[in-house]
């Protein structure tokens, strides 16, 4: 098989995106060959079977500059795919495929988010696949649709778990990328401070808010803890809700406590979940977020209202799953958690992280995505 890969951008040192680089590699073992169309390109590690081609927006090129590669790269590349796979982006779909069609070549779109635009609506009329890691992922009524799980590394995200030790893993070296001397001092805070960590693009849609207000409570009854939200923002009405949020923190009096660490490459996030004790998500985009299965993997437990991971999480529905925007259950939760054992808490990881295994690894979800252009 030769497949066609069109993503949004490849770069390890990506804090959101850099997870892709490893389903390229991934697919390449499955594949002859690999031909890859990003806008962006940065820092990669690829076999030799896989072609990078870059819409140029790392050196500035305008969107009449990107379209116009883009058909120079489908077109040149003609012979060198008999399949396509586009990420998340569902636009290239609505461009690409008159002439895939035309071609014959079948067209699969990976979506997972819990909004359907027109864009998602006029694209299924003309992909062959969907697929999606949960129901929630693509909520439109269409037998395309194939349910496949995230692609989570397992083996990058595996961690020796020590009993014995304050944390239930290895504490690592962190280097923080902001680069603020402030931030970079309260991270390396060690003793029996509970460690809690989120990550996330800084977006109402994250809702830390809830995280914020729930330790409140948590600093109110005396309790030792850390909480460090890890993400970066990218547009200007996130760099308002960062400075909002940075403002409530300092209005409760919670600046020891709750740290804003920045965008982290994708690379360093493990040194992150091993270095903390719970991992807390808010999000309330519908979909399952793939930051919650990697601190799963880590063996980290997890506290979260995001809908998507209700089913997964069932059978710990009463340790580990809030009600959206109750601070107050959250906070709850949070309280079993530090009141637990070391050992307690590294059987939770070692429950969560076998679900990871089983329903969401990334060797099993290209296996299902290849599977299906067959």
């Amino acid at each position: 098989m030769k497949l066609l890969v069109l993503t949004q951008k490849i770069d390890l040192n990506d804090d959101v995106l850099g997870f892709f680089n490893d389903w390229l590699a991934e697919m390449a073992g499955h594949c002859e060959q690999v031909t890859a169309i990003c806008l962006y390109q940065g820092k990669h590690n690829l076999p030799a079977n896989v072609r990078l081609l870059s819409l140029g927006k790392e050196s500035g090129t305008s969107r009449l500059k990107y379209l116009y590669r883009f058909y120079k790269y489908i077109w040149q590349e003609r012979k060198n795919y008999d399949s396509v796979f586009v990420h998340m982006n569902q636009i290239y779909v609505i461009l690409g495929a008159p002439l895939w069609r035309l071609w014959r070549k079948k067209i699969g779109l990976w979506y997972a988010h819990g909004k359907v635009s027109f864009s998602l609506k006029v694209a299924e009329k003309l992909t062959d696949l969907i697929f999606t890691s949960t129901v929630e992922g693509c909520r439109l009524n269409s037998n395309k649709i194939r349910i496949v799980g995230q692609g989570i590394d397992i083996e990058k995200f595996k961690v020796q778990s020590d009993s014995d030790s304050c944390h239930p893993r290895p504490r690592r070296a962190r280097i923080n990328s902001s680069g603020d001397p402030e931030i970079s001092s309260k991270l390396k805070v060690t003793g029996d401070i509970f460690k809690i960590i989120t990550i996330g693009r800084i977006s109402p849609a994250k809702d830390y808010e809830t995280l914020i207000r729930a330790a409140e409570i948590l600093k109110k009854e005396n309790l030792r803890f850390r909480i460090e939200i890890i993400g970066g923002v990218g547009a200007p009405e996130q760099e308002k809700y960062l400075s909002e949020l940075k403002k409530m923190v300092a209005d409760l009096g919670l600046g020891e406590e709750v740290i804003f660490a920045g965008g982290i490459p994708h690379e360093e996030i493990m040194n992150y979940l091993a270095a903390a004790n719970l991992f807390a998500n808010m999000s309330q985009t519908g979909s399952l977020d793939k930051a919650i299965l990697e601190a799963m993997a880590a063996g980290l437990s997890v506290v979260t209202s995001n809908e998507a991971a209700v089913k997964m999480l069932s059978a710990f529905a009463e340790q580990m799953v809030f009600p959206q925007k109750d601070f107050r259950t959250l906070a709850e939760r949070i309280k079993f958690f530090i009141k637990l054992s070391n050992s307690e808490r590294i059987k939770y990881g070692e429950s969560l992280r076998k679900i990871v295994e089983t329903e969401h690894g990334l060797k099993g979800l290209i296996e299902k995505i290849i599977k299906n252009y067959a």
